[in-house]
């Protein structure tokens, strides 16, 4: 019987990740639209220190999620190295990741932190983040390849 609901559980989570092969991948935080980091610059946190909202003259795609750009220069650099500009936890928020969940975030609610892009759920979750990032971070990092391939919803019941 175990088994059974083993390999009924094995392939319910392949038709779902199959279905979603045509939308961002389960590990991006992705709009209805695919559109990553609700439209703004991934790589203005870093070049302008700010978020920045993108336009829709100028995207990339990485995960199968769509990013705009503020500019051309940005749209270049993030395509050259998409992984350096993407956020960490794809989009999700770091605090959250920590919790086992992947919840949405506030893209002005962020810090760069050694070179690398992290995201909060708002800036009240981020005051607790910054109390301790280093350690947050170390969890979070533990954390993300367990829960990267869920949907947050079936995170909730676990």
């Amino acid at each position: 019987m175990l088994k059974k609901i083993i390999t009924t559980s094995a392939a319910t989570l392949a038709l779902s990740l199959s279905a979603a092969s045509f939308a961002a991948d389960i590990d991006i935080n992705a709009n209805g639209n695919d559109l990553a980091i609700q439209g703004y610059d991934p790589v203005a946190y870093f070049t302008q220190e700010k978020p920045t909202i993108g336009s829709n003259d100028f995207t990339a795609t990485y995960k199968n999620a769509i990013y705009l750009f503020s500019s051309e220069q940005n749209r270049d650099l993030f395509r050259a190295s998409p992984a350096k500009y993407a956020p960490q936890f794809g989009g999700f928020c770091a605090y959250g990741v920590t919790k086992g969940r992947k919840f949405d975030t506030d893209p002005t609610a962020w810090r760069v932190v050694d070179g690398k892009l992290y995201l909060n759920l708002n800036k009240d979750v981020q005051k607790v983040w910054l109390e301790n990032v280093p350690g947050y971070i170390t969890n979070a990092n533990q954390t993300w390849p367990t829960i990267k391939s869920f949907t947050d919803s079936a995170l909730e019941t676990f």
